[in-house]
Order: structure tokens, then sequence, then C-alpha cells
């Protein structure tokens, strides 16, 4: 018996926000453009919505149900992905993007290519992309995904009709992590009340079990995240593509998490500096926090994730010994 296949829904996150109903009003009318760059806070939830486009242009609505095919998987579906630890997308690989879309569609007269993570594309990449752009593929549709919009070059960005995905913010997932948070505010409130010079036998015995903490938090919930995402990956994903997909999930994580921790840093100061007396913190405070800034520049430079954290605690705490 045949079983039709479904429309691809759109992420439950974009519920109620306005950029699905945007896009299907263009395709409706044919207004869409030959390259969208979907942006925002959550490559999930671009990747979901990027693949429900793409099944919507290669299955439009007058494709008889006995025709219709899964996105995953279709013939004329494409993916462009960061590789191996370094996250980087390369020239040849951009090049074998470009041989696929400029071949005929072989199941429909549409073809759709998604680029994810496409800040990741390195320059060579970036150049070979930017002459497609400047030259598209007939009937083809470029998808790029980001998080990062202004790291790509400004003529891909001048080129590319803009999509933002505004999601609302919902809690870090990792179990642990609220329990972590306020050990970390109780450990700013025993340098704000003077440990860092009274006891800072007691202050650097908390500093090293957060760092520990937090270390096994991230790997236990990339770990989680991972496990659930490979399930939803295609079977000809290779190994370096695989590689990169799990270390954007850490990182994503990780920036997560370290954002947490500036909004705890700052609600904090804004706490306990409301008084006189807590005033003589406001300098440490201020080195607190410009250390933090400090920590997520290393971190993007992949600078390692408990060395960082364990360095800006330390520079926390010298901060605070000199008040």
């Amino acid at each position: 018996m045949f079983a039709p296949v479904p429309v691809l829904p759109w992420p439950d996150a974009l519920a109620g926000t306005p950029a699905p109903v945007v896009l299907e009003q263009a395709l409706a009318r044919g207004r869409l453009a030959h390259s969208l760059l979907l942006t925002g806070d959550d490559l999930q939830v671009l990747r979901g919505a990027a693949l429900a486009l793409a099944d919507r242009l290669l299955n439009p609505p007058e494709t008889a149900p006995e025709r219709r095919r899964a996105i995953e998987g279709h013939p004329d579906c494409f993916h462009l992905r960061a590789a191996g630890k370094s996250r980087q997308i390369t020239a040849d690989a951009t090049r074998e993007l470009i041989s696929k879309v400029q071949v005929s569609a072989l199941a429909g007269s549409h073809k759709v290519a998604l680029l994810h993570e496409c800040d990741r594309m390195n320059t060579a990449a970036s150049n070979i992309f930017l002459k497609t752009l400047e030259e598209p593929p007939a009937h083809t549709t470029l998808l790029l995904l980001t998080t990062r919009p202004h790291a790509l070059l400004p003529t891909i960005r001048s080129r590319s009709q803009l999509f933002r995905f505004v999601t609302p913010r919902l809690p870090t997932p990792v179990d642990g992590w609220p329990a972590w948070l306020e050990d970390y505010r109780a450990w700013l409130a025993l340098l704000q009340g003077g440990a860092a010079k009274t006891a800072p036998a007691d202050a650097m015995f908390r500093l090293y079990g957060l760092v520990a903490r937090f270390g096994v938090l991230l790997e236990t919930a990339t770990d989680t995240l991972w496990a659930a995402q490979k399930a939803t990956l295609p079977e000809d994903l290779t190994e370096e593509e695989a590689q990169a997909i799990e270390t954007g999930i850490s990182k994503g994580l990780r920036d997560r998490l370290l954002a947490d921790l500036e909004r705890a840093t700052g609600e904090y100061a804004r706490e306990v500096l409301v008084t006189p007396a807590a005033a003589s913190g406001a300098r440490a405070f201020g080195e607190t926090v410009r250390h933090l800034e400090h920590t997520a520049g290393l971190l993007r430079l992949n600078f390692n994730d408990t060395s960082a954290l364990e360095l800006f605690m330390l520079q926390a705490l010298r901060a605070w010994a000199r008040r």
C-alpha cells in the first residue's frame, strides 16, 4: 500500500514567529531569491527550518502524492558541511558542491543546496562560492545557515536574502548547570566578602571544584546531545563531517554556558553594588567582567575549555585580592 510522504513541518520553536509565514508567502508568489541567508541563535532550529523550506521547494503543492520524496536523501538536495576538529569548509568541498548544483535536477525541476554553518568557509572557499552567487545556477536555491552572519564576506551577505529566525530563549540543556551557577554566585559572594584575602585557600579550593565540575557537565551534555542528533543525520555523512558537527555541539553549548556565566556575574554585581558598603567592589567586578570577555576571546581561538575557565577564575580571584 502506498504511504504518502507528509509535508515536513517547521520547527516547533518557530510557532507563532513571522519568518515561516513570510517564507510560505514568498514561495506561493514565486518571490523567493536564489540565495537565502538563514540566521538565528540556534543551529538546530536553522537546520530544521532549512529542511522544511527545501521540502517545499523540491515537493511543490502541485506534486502528485506518489511522487513526493522525503527530503533526507533527496537526489536534488545537497549539503555542504564543515569537516574535522578545525570545523572548516574547504575550497575543494565547495567546488564539489558547485559541480553538483550545476547538473540538471534528477527528480524534478529544482535543486536545493544547504550550506551548514557557512561562516566556517575559509577564504578560498568564500571566494569560490561568491562567484557562484554572482552567476547562480538555474532552478537552484542556495540556503546559507549561520549563527554568525557578520563572519561572512560582506559581498556574500549582500547577494543573499536575509531571514532571521527569532526563538524564545530556552534554558541551557545541561543537567546540573543551574546548581553550578548557584555555587558560582556563592563563590562570588565569598570573594565579595573578603575571602580572597582572609581565606584564600577556601576560595582556591572552591574555584578548582567549579572548574572540574564545568568540564564534566560540558562533556556529559555534549555526549547526550550528539547521541540524539546523530540519529537524525544522513547515513552518508563522512567521519570528518560527523566530527565537525560533534565539535560544533560542544562549542555551541560552551558558548551558551559562557553567556549564562556572564549574565550571572552581571546580575550578582547589580544586586550587591546598590549598597554603599559594597561600592568598593565595583572595580573588582569590572575587572571580573573584563577577564570573562578575554576568556571568550581565548575560546574562539580554540583554547582549552577548562583551562580558559580556570584562568578567568584565577584572574577574578586576583582582582578581588587587590581590592
